[in-house]
């Protein structure tokens, strides 16, 4: 696969594909990373799941955008982050699910902004219309992506919430009202000891009421993309075109 190092709007992006030359994408597929991940930590997703769908190979596009903000602070100089977390999350100890819930995390405006700079300037040079982009991410990601699929002027064409939780829950709740029929996949570990199971349940239950097309992919691991889940996804990504 072609790999190209571009800034798409507000944000580094790592862009892949192997569509034909001279040929357009049919489908743009946006990923974004974890909290304290690499900026390049998802991107060999593109030659797996093209591997595991061959038929995706030709006509979409994947996007990895780098979060905006660095942890270098932190010791961690090649990790990035959409929005910091509060120190109790950091250390790991026991926080309060009801109250990480309906909370807005400080930063979570100005990830949002870049990441629809990044989506509106993919649109604008692939001259494909938001419901030709399926958004998706990993745990903090998977919050970013969330939070603006239910923003969007117009729907996109799925979403994967891959270790994802519940946020904003009042305005998603508001706001998923609107998006009634999004093909979302949403995966969670039973067993993951950084965003609770439990909290995956209740963000399907606030997505699924609202009336979205949630398919939940549970499965018996950590925080983690299980390899189940990413032959789901293949097939996910192969459905919307």
């Amino acid at each position: 696969m072609r790999r190209v190092s571009t800034r798409l709007g507000e944000l580094d992006c790592q862009v892949l594909d192997a569509i034909p030359e001279g040929a357009t994408p049919e489908l743009a597929v946006v990923l974004c990373h974890g909290f304290g991940a690499p900026a390049t930590d998802l991107v060999p997703l593109a030659q797996e799941l093209v591997e595991l769908k061959p038929e995706l190979a030709p006509k979409v596009r994947f996007v990895f955008p780098a979060a905006p903000l660095s942890l270098g602070v932190m010791g961690m100089p090649f990790a990035r982050a959409w929005f910091h977390l509060p120190q109790e999350v950091m250390m790991g100890r026991e926080r309060d699910w009801d109250l990480f819930a309906v909370s807005t995390p400080e930063g979570l405006a100005q990830a949002r902004r870049g990441l629809m700079s990044a989506l509106s300037a993919l649109s604008a040079a692939t001259k494909l219309p938001y419901g030709r982009i399926v958004l998706g991410g990993f745990s903090q990601g998977g919050m970013v992506t969330t939070d603006v699929a239910l923003r969007l002027e117009e729907a996109p064409a799925g979403l994967c919430i891959l270790s994802g939780t519940l946020i904003c829950q009042e305005e998603w709740k508001q706001r998923a009202e609107k998006r009634k029929g999004l093909p979302v996949m949403q995966s969670h570990g039973r067993y993951d000891d950084i965003l609770a199971f439990h909290q995956a349940e209740r963000l399907n239950k606030v997505l699924t009421e609202a009336g979205l097309s949630v398919e939940f992919l549970p499965f018996n691991g950590p925080h983690t993309i299980a390899p189940e889940v990413l032959e789901r996804m293949a097939e996910f990504l192969h459905e919307r075109l």
